[in-house]
């Protein structure tokens, strides 16, 4: 592992699969030092074959192992005897009694309006697994819940779950759930239907900040709300600095009281993720680093001769000495994935943060909807960068 005064920054690939969409990845740290991301892989997003997979990262040897398949439609059917069409969203966190958390989203019924959220859990870090069962989130069918972000785990043992609702609007809650996966209570953090996706960022044991997805027309800004009584009660949403293109972000606290925001910083596309630093004010913001970028500025697509240059050459800087051997198969299976017939684009889309007990910073992310990217860093790199 890294030293805590040495500057690290060190990015991989944590899927490996080269034929499937690949979405919406989530990643949690491990008591050995090691990580577990989770994401969905199918033919397409919403497809019925779209399966919730994972895998491991070794710290030793800094390489990630093989996909793992952790739900399917077919087991969630039939353990929770509903009708399931599809799947999506995975989210997994250790919580602070070593029981490794998986929330993930099914619908039986409509588009993703007709969400619900399934839970399993493990008690031995993933080896095996818990039946997966339905949270209850509404008495309205219990419909129209779905999750994206990192949970936050009170010292009462309960876990606050970041929530969002797409039927008959858009807006975001905080669930209570029991230690026992049961939802005990909830909170509305915004009206209306202009927000989804929070991430909630706690500052204390009081305090936090939500920083939500804005899906309207105004102002095409990142929307945030506070908290000061843990998440009972929320301020009124309100704009803040950075550009949001209605995609997803995500946001960690910094030991300085910052935060750390990883977004498409754009009003428009997602050919940019950034990294910024703002204080918990949400008044001074700072870029640290485009994590990835099309290399147009305004996010131009590219001819496939010229894309798969470049697409090839970014994928090995990332690949790792264990897939570094899959680029020529990667290469050849672009086409009907990311090239259409205007063109090749590049998409770098919903990043998702931790803080590990280390002092590690891990960011996954949706590469160009054909690989889950990791990049890790450490405090003493980013304080170079600032």
């Amino acid at each position: 592992m890294p030293g805590a005064t040495t500057p690290f920054y060190s990015t991989r690939f944590a899927s490996s699969d080269l034929d499937e969409f690949v979405h919406a990845s989530s990643v949690t740290s491990l008591p050995d030092g090691g990580l577990m991301a989770v994401w969905f892989a199918g033919s397409r997003e919403g497809a019925a074959d779209v399966q919730i997979r994972g895998a491991r990262y070794d710290a030793l040897a800094a390489e990630w192992g093989e996909e793992l398949v952790l739900a399917t439609r077919e087991s969630t059917q039939q353990a929770t005897r509903k009708h399931i069409r599809k799947l999506g969203n995975p989210v997994i966190a250790l919580a602070p009694d070593n029981r490794l958390w998986l929330f993930y989203v099914s619908v039986s019924i409509g588009g993703w309006a007709g969400s619900a959220i399934n839970t399993m859990y493990s008690d031995d870090f993933g080896e095996s697994w818990s039946t997966p069962r339905q949270l209850i989130t509404t008495p309205f069918l219990n419909i129209s819940t779905l999750v994206r972000n990192a949970p936050v785990f009170h010292r009462d043992g309960t876990i606050g779950l970041p929530v969002y609702h797409e039927f008959l609007g858009k807006f975001a809650e905080y669930l209570y759930i029991s230690p026992t996966g049961d939802v005990v209570g909830k909170s509305r953090i915004s009206m209306g239907t202009d927000s989804l996706q929070p991430t909630v960022v706690p500052m204390d044991e009081q305090n936090a900040i939500a920083m939500l997805r804005y899906a309207g027309v105004t102002h095409h800004r990142v929307l945030a709300s506070r908290t000061e009584d843990a998440g009972r009660t929320w301020s009124k949403p309100f704009p803040i600095d950075p550009a949001n293109p209605n995609s997803a972000l995500a946001a960690v606290a910094t030991p300085n009281h910052g935060l750390l925001v990883a977004l498409n910083d754009l009003e428009d596309g997602r050919f940019r993720l950034r990294l910024m630093e703002t204080n918990s004010s949400l008044e001074l913001w700072k870029p640290v680093i485009d994590l990835d970028e099309s290399p147009d500025p305004e996010g131009n697509p590219f001819s496939p001769q010229a894309y798969r240059e470049i697409i090839g050459d970014k994928f090995r800087l990332s690949s790792g000495p264990r897939r570094l051997s899959l680029v020529d198969e990667f290469l050849t299976n672009l086409d009907q994935r990311v090239c259409k017939t205007h063109g090749c684009d590049f998409e770098y889309e919903y990043p998702y943060f931790i803080r590990s007990a280390d002092g590690l910073y891990h960011l996954v992310y949706s590469w160009n909807n054909t690989f889950i990217k990791h990049v890790s860093f450490n405090d003493a790199w980013l304080m170079e960068q600032l």
